[in-house]
């Protein structure tokens, strides 16, 4: 048996944060914890993920360690809930890992050659389709079903643009997304809310595809826009209450002048 206070203080990190892991799920642990299903750590997953990049986009170490410390803390969780039912451990994920690694880069580990970054992601996926027994499927087979639509989309376009399916520059692109937006206005015009949001869709996959052409994630794009509407409108909030006036009780006129106001650094 260990001895607690030795295992809460073991010198090799990854051994103490086990030990941990493996103490709030045993009985006498957290309730929390004890409660905890790979099921029901799916939105846990998915948020810690979204604030490490936060945390990254905004470029304080220490804030990009402590948010990477607690996606870690998911595997480490996940793989204790597994082993408890015998199904597999963090060991046998780590050596699963380390030997997909090895397969999927032989020219690192074998003596096969890639020079480029597309040449590495073609070999990648080559590999991991006959890994999987889908190399006879479609090639964009089971291709980021879990992502948010915007990263689906951009990774959907380069797994065409991988086997040539793509335009080769961003210039068609541009008249694309001016085709894309008469369509649109077209079937905003017939009132058809269904073509609508068919015809809207085919705006914003045409717009993914000028982000990945000009070598930008269309998500991490669209969460700097965010945050620079928060960051502007708390500004026009501020700069309406130094001058005695108020959101709400003020025309679009009134909000937008105050708004370029803070554009302009008035």
């Amino acid at each position: 048996m260990h001895d607690d206070a030795t295992m809460l203080h073991h010198p090799d990190a990854l051994t103490r944060l086990r030990y941990v892991v493996h103490r709030l799920r045993a009985p006498g642990g957290c309730p929390w914890d004890m409660e905890q299903t790979h099921e029901s750590l799916i939105p846990h997953v998915i948020e810690e993920a979204y604030e490490v990049a936060e945390a990254i986009r905004g470029g304080d170490p220490a804030q990009i360690c402590d948010e990477l410390g607690d996606i870690l803390l998911q595997p480490v969780l996940h793989a204790e809930i597994a082993s408890e039912s015998g199904a597999f451990d963090l060991d046998q994920m780590a050596l699963g890992l380390c030997d997909k690694l090895i397969r999927r880069h032989p020219h690192v580990f074998g003596d096969t050659t890639a020079a480029t970054s597309d040449a590495v992601l073609t070999q990648w996926d080559a590999i991991k389709r006959v890994e999987k027994g889908t190399q006879h499927e479609g090639m964009l087979h089971g291709v980021g079903g879990g992502l948010p639509a915007l990263m689906r989309g951009q990774k959907l376009q380069k797994k065409a643009a991988r086997v040539g399916f793509d335009w080769p520059d961003a210039a068609p692109v541009f008249d694309k997304i001016r085709e894309e937006a008469a369509e649109l206005e077209e079937a905003v015009q017939s009132g058809d809310k269904k073509h609508i949001e068919e015809e809207l869709g085919d705006l914003f996959f045409s717009v993914v595809n000028l982000a990945r052409k000009l070598g930008i994630e269309s998500e991490s794009a669209l969460a700097a826009a965010n945050d620079k509407f928060v960051k502007r409108f708390h500004a026009m909030e501020t700069h309406l209450r130094d001058h005695g006036k108020e959101l709400g009780k003020l025309s679009l006129a009134e909000m937008d002048e105050a708004w370029d106001a803070v554009k302009r650094g008035v």
